[in-house]
């Protein structure tokens, strides 16, 4: 135990005054919480970069390696199998380690896997480097919203913990551009180069991120009370507000608020995710049984209603709709990441204004209306043949549409609310699980989408996605309740309410 800070030791009074002092003086974002962020949310960019070149680079790679649809199947959906490994690991992971160095850790693993794809001799080699790029996934994608979402503050969280999603669409639209100019290149350099110079920015990253703070909530957890308190007034936009935060993740974490200690031994506590599983799987409460389901169901849903295969197979759903030409292709498909890109750069500044749950339920609604236009635009377009120049530029209009609703609402909070709704010492680990689930999504997607298209038509397919949007709606109204404006320890409260006026009351007030 270390040396004790001197002056008066806060009351029950203080902290009350705290509260409501911090409450009437709402500010503007910290600086230095949004800086580390967007530090820790590069390697979301890496990420969505290597989904949108890939869909590029398959057009070749079909060429060069000679492949079929079975193992451009396979290549595309496998990243997101090993990312369900990655995200598995990673919870754990950044009990032990700490948040910071799991991010350097996934962008280690991106580094050798674009390594490994750049190389690229074989097919064989290239599934090796997706493997391991798959990886770095599921450690990037459970840790930079957790981090995100433990340094901000409960008035700016959703704009901060959005920014990993933000930064997966710029990702994927760089790639969108990268295909259509490294396209021009020859053949069998172009698609390497693709997917080889992501490389670059993972080691920048990994090197960067060193720079950045630990998570002040990791750090009390661990019983580093001090560097903990430090970190909070650096994030934090006033001493009271940093002084309230400190004092509610001292509860959480079940550390005396009244102890001013520089550091304190955690006896029989828990702070490295030990018997994590037991209270998420096997024996959990009531309360964190509603907040798995909310979590797991969220990231079901965000893939089970069909933005992959847009994103992943926009080249070959409009040459379905008509389009023949490579370059009007992928020119067609920069659009795809334009529209991303554009609507959650808005939704960012949507969240804590307008809230998770009407967002969501708006930008669900709207889903299910594009995805059932587009279906019947591209069935139209395949009984022409791509004659019918209406059909045509309606499933352009459709597919970019679901990707504007999607991207407004679904997309990025899906990582917001999964990062927020879980108690402090099952966040790493819940948050994982929840990642876990979205990767098996989304390779279940991306691995059968081509198959399911040859099943039930590519229109078929869209109809289908269509239905369990609207299945999607309904469990979203039903079960989420609104956490817009509470703190993370407010949040874990929430959920502990009484099970019949979990959501009703919430709602009402929403």
């Amino acid at each position: 135990m270390a040396d004790q800070n001197s002056g008066e030791k806060p009351t029950e009074k203080t902290v009350e005054k705290l509260a409501v002092k911090t409450m009437e003086k709402p500010e503007g974002v910290n600086r230095y919480a949004l800086q580390c962020a967007i530090v820790a949310s590069i390697v979301s960019i890496i990420f969505g970069y290597d989904t949108g070149v890939m869909s590029g680079a398959m057009v070749f790679i079909e060429e060069d390696l000679k492949t079929n649809d079975v193992q451009i199947e396979v290549l595309t959906g496998i990243l997101n199998l090993c990312a369900l490994v990655g995200s598995l690991l990673a919870g754990r992971t950044s009990d032990i380690i700490g948040r910071r160095y799991t991010i350097v850790l996934a962008s280690i693993l991106f580094m050798l896997g674009s390594i490994l794809m750049g190389w690229g001799p074989s097919y064989p080699v290239l599934l090796t480097g997706r493997c391991t790029a798959g990886l770095g996934v599921g450690f990037a994608l459970m840790v930079a919203p957790v981090y995100s979402a433990e340094i901000a503050t409960a008035s700016h969280r959703g704009l901060l913990a959005s920014l990993p999603h933000l930064c997966i669409s710029i990702g994927i639209l760089i790639g969108y551009l990268v295909n259509y100019f490294f396209a021009k290149l020859p053949m069998h350099i172009g698609w390497r180069l693709m997917l080889g110079i992501a490389a670059v920015p993972s080691l920048v990253l990994a090197f960067g991120i060193l720079k950045m703070p630990e998570s002040p909530r990791w750090l009390i957890l661990q019983g580093r009370l001090g560097e903990g308190k430090r970190i909070l007034q650096l994030v934090s936009n006033s001493p009271e507000e940093a002084e309230l935060r400190f004092q509610d993740i001292k509860t959480a974490a079940g550390i005396d608020p009244k102890c001013e200690d520089e550091v304190v031994k955690m006896e029989n506590k828990k702070t490295h995710g030990e018997g994590v599983w037991k209270e998420l799987i096997l024996r959990p409460t009531p309360a964190v049984r509603r907040v798995l389901l909310t979590a797991l169901g969220i990231h079901f849903f965000q893939h089970a209603t069909g933005i992959e295969a847009v994103l992943l197979y926009g080249p070959k759903i409009f040459k379905k709709a008509g389009i023949t030409t490579k370059d009007k292709l992928f020119l067609v498909t920069i659009g795809v990441g334009i529209m991303k890109t554009t609507f959650i750069f808005t939704a960012t500044f949507l969240l804590d204004k307008v809230g998770r749950r009407k967002l969501l339920l708006t930008s669900v609604g709207g889903m299910v209306c594009a995805l059932t236009m587009l279906g019947f635009g591209l069935t139209m377009a395949q009984n022409s043949g791509g004659k019918l120049a209406w059909a045509l530029v309606l499933s352009i209009v459709s597919a970019y549409g679901f990707v504007a609703v999607f991207s407004i609402g679904l997309g990025p909070i899906t990582w917001v609310y999964s990062s927020e709704v879980f108690p402090l010492k099952l966040r790493a680990q819940g948050a994982s699980l929840g990642v876990a689930v979205n990767r098996v999504m989304n390779a279940t997607v991306s691995m059968s989408f081509l198959s399911l298209t040859k099943a039930i038509t590519t229109g078929g397919a869209f109809f289908m996605f269509a239905g369990v949007a609207a299945v999607a709606w309904n469990f979203f109204y039903f079960l989420l309740p609104e956490t817009k404006g509470k703190s993370l320890e407010e949040i874990e409260a929430l959920f502990q309410r009484d099970g019949d006026n979990k959501v009703r009351g919430e709602n009402a007030k929403a």
